[in-house]
């Protein structure tokens, strides 16, 4: 018979195994969820790094960070920032809450935020600068009583990044312009920088990001509220392909790497994949298919019964007598009664059909990670939203070695638009970064679709011989790994551009589908 429950990898109540992630859905939050609204898809995504690593909290915070922080808290900040949390998958290194409008990972030393639609992501920041200093014991200074903020942590690291939007004119607060959200920061921080990679013509990406040890703006005083903040330039990122070395596939970098494709134009047909009605009929289709397997499975068995039973062997059996609503019967299409409602509205259980009929889940396949977790939602009457959470495979677990992935789908055709983003190493999937791309880009076959690839520079400094030698070889043989990402099936590279950040090599790909015949770029935001 079918099995409703959320599989293993989908566990909707705390696991068996200790120390292994549990679901946690807010039910109130998910009803009347409508997901028409959220038409503008491209996400706004935040990550503030409040230590180096999980390892290097101070000493005022709690054991474990920002993980101490209760959820009543966050629920809160996500108020500001006009979002409901849906549910949670919770683990001992990583919290992972779906969003009603995408996505939030809670880690001991850096939370990541990332929200889509007419969300107020940086809205939400001075109050979670607050909450890491009063709740999880981050260093702090005085912000700002006047306006209610009593104090703000200090950042390791903060970065900021986005697609350019599709319905700017529909943004709110500080997300109308670019070069709004740049001010808005740059009151935050001293000494951010603000890139914009791309054409201004053609699709781009912007990023702001700060240095290690990041330093707070101070307050206004009365005298200089009114004062003009000095705005951090924005720096327009063109760099020919061959004026630097692409680091994307070196052995040598460290594991801390995020990988993020934004894809635009979503062939139709696999678009469907993602709507209410579609999986709702595939879920019909299963349930029932499995009915009659298990169904003649049974009849099999009574056949193999001895002659001592009492029932001749041309008699009919009714398997089903204790579950059918009228009595008797078998399970059918017909019988409507028998296909459970979960299986027919949004919710978790149709996000685990959609999860596992596209694909998504056999991108860190549960044979691979059993212990990972994924916790998927459909959205009404189309729209779905998904976070996992996969520990490393090493005996030796550590903090720093689990991580998260998150998918987010608008399939509508006038402002189709899906996301996958991971920090998953390559060296821990065992598969070259170009193999996850075209994995994703299969299933939602997009006209066009952009892949930044940030990776922390390795480290050679005070190091031996024979680590610099090392770096030199992963050196020479990265040009010849690199390779492989200008060749995605299907897809012409049009842009690369490579950029050495402070502690980070960024790389920004943009290609479109051979057949595809949708025209110039559709572009809301010109420039910033």
């Amino acid at each position: 018979m079918v099995n409703l429950a959320i599989p293993y990898n989908y566990t909707a109540s705390p696991s068996s195994f200790s120390g292994t992630p549990h679901l946690t859905i807010n039910r109130e939050a998910t009803i009347e969820l409508d997901s028409k609204n959220a038409f503008e898809g491209p996400e706004k995504l935040l990550e503030v790094w409040f230590s180096a690593s999980p390892d290097a909290l101070p000493g005022t915070t709690a054991n474990n960070g920002l993980k101490a922080v209760p959820a009543e808290l966050w629920k809160e900040m996500l108020d500001l920032v006009n979002c409901k949390v849906l549910s949670v998958i919770e683990s001992e290194h990583v919290d992972a809450y779906l969003l009603s409008e995408s996505s939030m990972f809670v880690f001991p030393h850096k939370l990541i935020l990332k929200t889509c639609g007419t969300t107020t992501l940086l809205c939400g920041l001075p109050r979670m600068l607050e909450i890491a200093a009063l709740s999880a014991g981050f260093p702090h200074v005085i912000a700002n009583p006047l306006k209610g903020i009593p104090a703000a942590a200090t950042p390791y690291r903060v970065f900021y990044s986005r697609k350019n939007f599709l319905y700017p004119d529909k943004q709110h607060g500080p997300h109308r312009s670019w070069r709004d959200e740049v001010r808005t920061l740059d009151r935050m921080f001293l000494g951010g920088s603000a890139y914009m990679i791309g054409k201004m013509n053609g699709e781009h990406w912007y990023l702001y990001l700060t240095s290690p040890g990041t330093v707070l703006t101070p307050p206004a005083t009365p005298t200089s509220q009114t004062s003009e903040v000095v705005e951090t330039d924005i720096r327009f990122l063109h760099f020919p392909a061959g004026c630097a070395t692409d680091l994307s596939t070196a052995d040598g970098c460290g594991e801390d790497e995020t990988l993020e494709l934004l894809m635009t134009d979503l062939d139709e047909g696999n678009a469907k994949q993602f709507y209410l009605d579609h999986a709702s009929a595939v879920a019909e289709g299963q349930y029932f298919d499995e009915a009659h397997r298990a169904l003649q499975s049974a009849r099999d068995s009574l056949g193999e019964i001895d002659g001592n039973s009492t029932q001749s062997p041309d008699e009919e059996v009714d398997v089903f007598s204790n579950t059918s609503s009228d009595g008797g019967g078998v399970l059918s299409p017909h019988n409507e009664t028998t296909f459970p409602e979960e299986l027919t509205t949004e919710g978790h259980a149709l996000g685990t059909v959609v999860s596992e009929s596209s694909g998504l889940s056999e991108v860190y396949p549960v044979s691979q990670y059993p212990d990972a977790r994924i916790d998927a939602y459909l959205f009404t009457p189309c729209g779905f939203s998904a976070n996992g959470v996969i520990p490393a495979q090493t005996e030796s677990n550590n903090s720093s070695s689990v991580h998260y992935f998150t998918v987010h789908v608008t399939p509508e055709p006038h402002c189709s638009y899906a996301s996958f983003e991971t920090n998953v190493p390559s060296r821990q999937s065992g598969r070259e970064t170009a193999e996850v791309i075209e994995q994703v880009v299969n299933i939602f076959k997009p006209g066009r679709f952009s892949v930044t690839l940030f990776e922390a520079k390795p480290g050679i400094e005070d190091t031996g011989l024979s680590a610099q030698n090392e770096f030199m070889r992963d050196m020479k043989n990265s040009t010849k790994r690199s390779s492989r990402m200008e060749a995605i099936k299907g897809y012409r590279r049009v842009d690369r551009i490579v950029h050495d950040l402070d502690g980070y090599d960024l790389v920004f790909r943009y290609y479109e589908r051979y057949d595809w015949k949708g025209g110039a770029p559709r572009i809301g935001e010109i420039g910033f």
